[in-house]
């Protein structure tokens, strides 16, 4: 029976002992699962058999003899138990290398001497260091090729000298699992690639002559057998081009179907509510407010679903122009729902568009759209924590076509909501909510609504054009006056324990000049986060999760009663954060923003949307756990007022780790854009394309939305160029099923609605 890439993949291992741990522990069911699962780096092999060059700290592929290995006993520092060490004296050309191998166990430690006898020789692999000026590798992984006279072994022996002479001039480093070793994953990679058949490729010849990539079969050899650097290079061109076209096909097909889809056109003209907004606004609109609300006003005219992505840096402006569009849209006769993500922020986009709209916003006593002789609209807010007695009010204007403009949290997605005719759809801060929730709130129009997705955290083109591709973008680049200067610190403890009494003395000098300040804490209480929020993960180059920095990380609660009977003892402290009933957190806001308050001890739930003018200043506790786009998020919260801000990032946080790069690169720019960079970075796509903002790892395979911008150009324009001739891909039946696959994925559903 010939075996193809759908074969499942125990028709390569056999009968290995290693079996479910390809299954299980990296999740490979098929020989095309196996042989996509490709090597994270190389090793250079071209000295191997040579005498080494030894560089502290690197990784090191080594061909050797066991001169000698020795057992010894030591006693485990952290456990006080016994412990057993393996020494064994290896001789790799002219040089001599000690490996140590761990156990806790001398029976373990007894086998690995057998196995390493004087005269063994094999590969190892492991990172350089000296120790007492002998240069040694700690826990390598090894293959030893063993005696081809003993029958027991002879056939490890020989596959493990087969594999060897195999090696190339670069070594694979394969993502491996708990068990498995690189030579494992080689073994049978190397035989899936001699015996599987029928590899079809999805990509068509003329498509890949276009753009210079290798068909299948080959980029599969030059990925996990390369002879040179240009072999990698070249499939790993093909494969991240591979899928950049497939996410870019879904996109365009979307565009399309998008394009096709009929909705009501909102062009103003039955009340005059926009007009009479802009005649009352007390300053003048930057150019990018002026210049984006036409191309709004332009969208919103047509007889098709505007999908657009709204992008600024903190205090650009965004809300200004959305609240223009959803007047448009009242103005047109249609209904218009604000969605954001927790109650202090949905209570502070009520605040602030009641605030702007001043009487043209009506009580809730007004009726109509007309007071007298004065037009009006209904500003509705709609939240979880509110009584039934409270929601029978606005949810009655809301079904009657009353209530104009509608604010609220996850509480506008129930069933008992029911709009007369909603025109446009904003959403903040989208990477909040997931699909099905905005795909709920967009049910409930009648035809397609507008849709206007608002976002503070800068998104680079290319994460534009992949993640958001269906979404036209429009950035607002400048900032509306009064926005003052926000110098960042970061507070290092690690170094300097005794700067966090200099912190809260700097605070005390801010409220004595009759400023106010936040505190920033990860957590509420103990341990607990605030609800779907986590810690930022950080990974190191080859993928492996790096250890968070240690020790009990500052909760609001603990922190507010340390203040408040020490160095802050006198001023007015309160705290804030989600558990906080509604009540509570409507007073304890409205207070801070009435000055009655001196310190707001909180938790992320101030990172958008709240405004104080008076508050200047940021102390951000245990900023290593925050993200680049949330602490930029946060400080965004001072120098609102024309006064300028300063941010402390407090940590414990490394040199020279993720986390301490993270920081660095936040205290030194203030540039969203770049930070953006900087935040996908570390994160990579994962969190862009919907999860949190704390990151995971990405959804995508071989593409990084940064790294590869320019292959990302080159399949946009491949498969704009297919799309145009054939939106079915009906000449290239294999990419359209690969186009099917993908817009049936869970990754899809996102793409489709976010």
């Amino acid at each position: 029976m010939a075996i193809t890439l759908e074969s499942p993949i125990e028709a390569v291992l056999g009968n290995s002992k290693h079996g479910a741990k390809f299954t299980n522990g990296l999740g490979l069911r098929t020989v095309g699962d196996l042989l996509h699962h490709f090597p994270r780096r190389y090793l250079r092999t071209a000295d191997l058999g040579q005498t080494p060059q030894l560089h502290e700290g690197e990784m090191l592929t080594v061909l050797g003899e066991v001169v000698r290995s020795v057992v010894r006993q030591h006693t485990d520092r952290r456990t006080g138990r016994p412990a057993f060490r393996v020494e064994t004296q290896l001789k790799a050309g002219t040089a001599d290398l000690q490996l140590t191998f761990f156990s806790k166990s001398q029976r373990i430690a007894e086998w690995r001497r057998g196995v390493l006898a004087p005269g063994t020789r094999g590969v190892f692999v492991g990172k350089a260091g000296s120790f007492r000026g002998d240069w040694q590798l700690a826990n390598p992984q090894m293959v030893v090729f063993g005696d081809p006279t003993d029958s027991e072994n002879a056939a490890d022996a020989a596959d493990n000298q087969m594999a060897v002479e195999e090696l190339t001039e670069l070594f694979p480093i394969y993502p491996l699992t708990a068990g498995l070793q690189h030579w494992d994953v080689m073994r049978a990679v190397r035989f899936a690639r001699q015996v599987v058949e029928d590899i079809t490729d999805v990509l068509p010849e003329q498509l890949r002559e276009t753009y210079a990539v290798p068909g299948l079969r080959e980029a599969m050899d030059l990925i996990h057998a390369p002879h040179e650097l240009k072999d990698v290079q070249r499939a790993q061109h093909r494969f991240r081009f591979e899928e950049a076209l497939g996410l870019q096909l879904v996109l365009g097909r979307r565009r399309r179907a998008l394009q096709a889809l009929g909705t009501t056109a909102r062009t103003g003209g039955v009340h005059h509510l926009l007009e009479a907004f802009d005649e009352r606004l007390p300053f003048t609109l930057t150019k990018g407010q002026e210049e984006i609300g036409t191309e709004v006003e332009k969208a919103l005219a047509q007889p098709h679903p505007m999908n657009r992505l709204l992008q600024g840096e903190v205090g650009s402006g965004k809300t200004l122009v959305a609240l223009r569009a959803m007047l448009r849209v009242v103005d047109s006769g249609g209904q218009t729902a604000l969605l954001a993500p927790t109650e202090v922020l949905a209570q502070q986009h009520y605040r602030s568009i009641t605030t702007m709209l001043g009487d043209l916003a009506a009580s809730g006593l007004a009726g109509g759209l007309f007071a007298g002789d004065q037009e009006q609209t209904h500003v509705e807010l709609l939240t979880g924590s509110m009584t039934k007695t409270q929601r029978k009010g606005p949810l009655s204007r809301i079904a009657t076509g009353e209530a104009g403009i509608v604010v609220g949290t996850h509480a506008l997605l129930q069933d008992q909501v029911m709009f007369d005719d909603l025109g446009l759809v904003v959403v903040d801060e989208q990477h909040r909510f997931g699909v099905e929730q905005r795909a709920a709130l967009t049910d409930k129009a009648g035809t397609p609504p507008h849709l206007l997705v608002m976002t503070a955290t800068p998104i680079p083109r290319t994460v534009a054009m992949t993640v958001f591709g269906d979404l036209e973008v429009s950035t607002l680049t400048e900032l509306p006056a009064g926005r003052a200067e926000i110098q960042t610190n970061l507070v290092s403890l690690v170094e300097h324990p005794a700067w966090i009494a200099r912190v809260w003395e700097r605070v005390r000098e801010e409220v004595e000049k009759g400023y106010q300040v936040y505190v920033v804490a990860p957590r509420i209480s103990g341990d607990e986060s605030e609800q779907g929020e986590s810690d930022q993960r950080d990974f190191d180059v080859d993928g492996n999760e790096v250890a968070a920095t240690p020790g009990r990380l500052s909760a609001v609660d603990e922190v507010t009663e340390e203040l408040t009977s020490g160095p802050l003892q006198g001023l007015s402290v309160a705290k804030l954060h989600g558990r906080l009933s509604a009540d509570e957190k409507e007073r304890t806001m409205s207070a801070f923003a009435a000055g009655d308050i001196d310190v707001l001890v909180a938790t992320t739930v101030i990172e958008v949307g709240v405004d104080v003018p008076n508050a200047t200043t940021m102390v951000i506790l245990d900023a290593d756990r925050f993200g680049v786009s949330q602490l930029h998020q946060l400080r965004g919260r001072v120098g609102r007022g024309g006064l300028h801000g300063l941010c402390l990032l407090v940590s414990h946080a490394e040199a020279g780790t993720p986390a301490r790069t993270r920081l660095d690169a936040v205290a030194e720019t203030t540039d969203g854009f770049a930070l953006s960079r900087v935040d996908l970075d570390q994160r990579r796509e994962g969190d862009v394309l919907g999860a949190s903002q704390s990151g995971r790892r990405s959804s995508l395979e071989s593409l990084r939305v940064l790294r590869d911008e320019e292959t990302i150009l080159r399949a946009r324009e491949a498969a704009e160029s297919l799309l145009e001739a054939d939106q079915e891909l009906t000449t290239a039946p294999l990419l359209a099923e690969r186009v099917h696959e993908i817009e049936e994925s869970a990754s899809a559903d996102y793409l489709e609605k976010s």
